[in-house]
């Protein structure tokens, strides 16, 4: 076995057809997968252990509308949460809801969004979450394919989920409300045989029937988690209790590794769907913990404020919800003075060379750290642990920002719902893996596959191709889909689909989406997600979306423009109108060009990567249009079907194939 600095290689690579790198475990791993935790052979195990230890520590937390305000956090201990879900659960049973039964919950994250996750798990019930995001037609094909029972909903999607265009809702047994339906809801509901409760009435129906619970098995489905993708119709991926507790114990082992733990004072800022398999991995380690979760009030765009009521130890994030707070910081910093800047920079490259000598977060510059960065800290509520980014690669520049602004561990994992989240995890105070997402996980192996259209080979000096993972607890394959789990799942090994490449030092590095390598007319292969997060750092830039195809031999792109420096940038160019009408002006776009292209020089990027026209846009990719999905991932086809007649002008204007 050869042991590297973070990974340990467990078997050689091999040459075929295609070739495969070698195999790399966790070092924790050596000789075989640590054996899991007898106690907890299943989520339900998890969360009932966690109220037996910890009965009274506040477990769900959330803020009420005061006189138009939101107020403070209230909150529910293990205990009261407990007897919820029991309640919960004997209203299940007593509605004639079996083992295998699935139940679909439709909302923001919220207690009863866990309450009846929960009650799922006590009597061996299938958790099928519905995206908060998702329009009617994702929704609609769920219900159909997952063939769902009964749907728990916020009460702002009661409409949607009884929209005529929503024809599968008629095949529900029941609607619970998250709080209550208004009448005209229920007799629309009623009248297609559907029966509703408020949540206060099924947990009360559920009290005055008390019956024993059918608990599950490891081997049992805890849930089916639908990836909404960015082409097609969601994928139903099928995952065990044993698949939960597997990442679960993983967490525990690797964490045990360094001085700093998570206790069952943390406390985690849950905003990310809950549907979503990182944030319920997530908060399914913080019940084992007997920590805290506490639920931003449902606006992203507020989320600041949340977290200076909440004051959290934990916060996961998207690369874009990073980004905007480096944004943030970074636009404080444009309006100190020369001299308080420069004490700023001088500051921050101090402690940087301590980190990058591989002194500790906490000792690389404790002055550093009082003058300058607790500022940056106490604006994140001033009581930040570890921030990690999951979702997609976070760039090395807010990566390495964060690492020294924040005075926090910042890191990267890796994972997909069909890896039931972690697949690979970077360590902290780890400076060498900055723009990395780690080693392998705990129970993951590890290797590449070669791409020979795409000239990636993982037997090379720098070894890159598919990643490729096998695991102590693989995922059970998409739900009605044979064909697909095939396709993906090969000798035990699930391709992801994502390019990566092994550092020497065994951290896993990722490139980009294989399929979203794009060929230019003349032969050159383009990394587009890639380009997307280099460009993505320009100030002016809010959001971009990179275009080309294999017909054209120039990229052209769209670019959500950052309110603030397009306001700055008129400001000074005599412009007083809004941004809409600024995203008209030529004069605008040829300056952003001229900003692209600077952030393409500084990151040493070819002639054909560079952005030869722009579309200015004023409304972010994040509204109605669906442009995005949950996890802010760009749905590619979408956006050219809607942008489409735009594009060609642009390259009309090009000349056609010239650039």
């Amino acid at each position: 076995m050869d042991k590297l600095q973070f990974a340990v290689k467990v078997e050689d690579g091999r040459k075929g057809d295609p070739s495969v790198g070698p195999v790399y475990r966790n070092p924790l791993a050596e000789q075989s997968f640590p054996p899991v935790d007898s106690q907890f052979k299943t989520t339900w195990d998890v969360f009932r252990c966690a109220v037996e230890k910890y009965p009274n520590n506040r477990m769900l937390g959330w803020r009420e509308l005061e006189n138009g305000k939101w107020g403070p956090y209230v909150w529910k201990t293990y205990k009261t949460v407990y007897q919820e879900v029991l309640h919960v659960a004997y209203a299940f049973r007593a509605s004639g809801f079996q083992p295998g039964c699935k139940v679909g919950i439709y909302g923001s994250n919220c207690p009863q969004w866990i309450v009846a996750m929960e009650a799922c798990n006590a009597q061996s019930l299938i958790c099928v979450p519905l995206y908060d995001t998702l329009g009617a037609g994702a929704v609609n094909f769920i219900l159909e394919h997952a063939e769902v029972d009964i749907v728990f909903v916020q009460d702002k999607k009661v409409k949607q989920l009884l929209d005529p265009d929503c024809t599968h809702t008629k095949r529900l047994k029941a609607i619970v409300c998250f709080t209550s339906m208004e009448n005209k809801e229920k007799e629309m509901a009623e009248s297609i045989g559907i029966k509703t409760f408020s949540w206060n009435d099924f947990l009360d129906m559920g009290s005055k029937h008390p019956s024993e619970l059918q608990t599950p098995e490891p081997t049992d489905i805890c849930t089916i988690m639908y990836t909404s993708g960015t082409n097609g119709d969601p994928k139903g991926v099928v995952l065990t209790h044993e698949n939960a507790t597997t990442n679960i114990n993983g967490v525990d082992l690797f964490m045990e590794q360094f001085e700093d733990k998570m206790t069952e004072d943390d406390v985690y800022l849950s905003f990310l769907p809950l549907a979503h398999i990182l944030d319920r991995m997530i908060e399914e380690y913080f019940f084992r913990k007997g920590a805290s979760v506490g639920f931003f009030h449902g606006d992203i765009n507020a989320l600041r404020d949340d977290m200076m009521e909440l004051k959290p130890t934990f916060l996961a994030g998207v690369p874009r919800v990073l980004e905007r707070i480096y944004e943030g910081v970074l636009k404080g910093l444009e309006e100190l003075n020369p001299r308080r800047r420069k004490i700023f920079d001088i500051l921050y490259n101090y402690k940087l060379r301590w980190l990058k000598a591989g002194y500790k977060q906490k000792d690389a510059s404790p002055f550093a750290d009082m003058l300058a960065f607790s500022k940056i800290k106490n604006k994140l509520g001033g009581r930040i642990r570890l921030i990690v980014s999951g979702g997609a690669p976070l760039s090395p520049e807010v990566e390495e920002f964060l690492r020294v602004t924040s005075c926090a561990f910042v890191l990267q994992g890796y994972g997909l719902t069909e890896t039931c989240g972690l697949a690979t995890v970077a360590f902290p105070d780890e400076m060498c893996m900055v723009g990395t997402v780690g080693s392998p996980f705990v129970y993951t192996e590890l290797r590449l596959e070669e791409v020979p259209d795409m000239g990636y080979d993982p037997l090379a000096y720098l070894p890159r191709g598919e990643i490729c993972v096998r695991g102590k607890a693989p995922f059970a394959g998409y739900y009605k889909n044979p064909e697909l789990t095939n396709e993906v799942m090969t000798d035990g090994w699930f391709h992801t689909g994502d390019i990566g490449e092994i550092l020497p030092n065994g951290a896993l590095k990722i490139i980009d989406r294989k399929k979203h390598l794009i060929k230019l007319s003349q032969g050159e292969y383009v990394a587009l997600e890639h380009l997307e997060k280099l460009y993505a750092i320009t100030p002016i830039v809010e959001d971009i979306w990179v275009y080309g195809d294999s017909f054209k031999q120039s990229l052209v792109a769209v670019v959500v423009v950052n309110h603030d420096h397009a306001e700055r940038w008129a400001h000074k160019n005599g412009h007083k109108t809004t941004l809409f009408e600024l995203c008209k002006l030529s004069q605008l776009q040829d300056y952003i060009l001229s900003e692209l292209k600077s952030t393409a020089e500084r990151n040493k990027l070819r002639g054909f990567e560079t952005i030869k026209r722009v579309i200015l846009e004023a409304e972010t990719f994040e509204g109605e249009k669906g442009f995005l999905t949950p996890t802010m991932k760009k749905k590619r086809d979408r956006l050219l079907n809607y942008y489409k007649v735009e594009i060609e002008l642009l390259y009309k204007n090009l000349g056609g194939n010239k650039s």
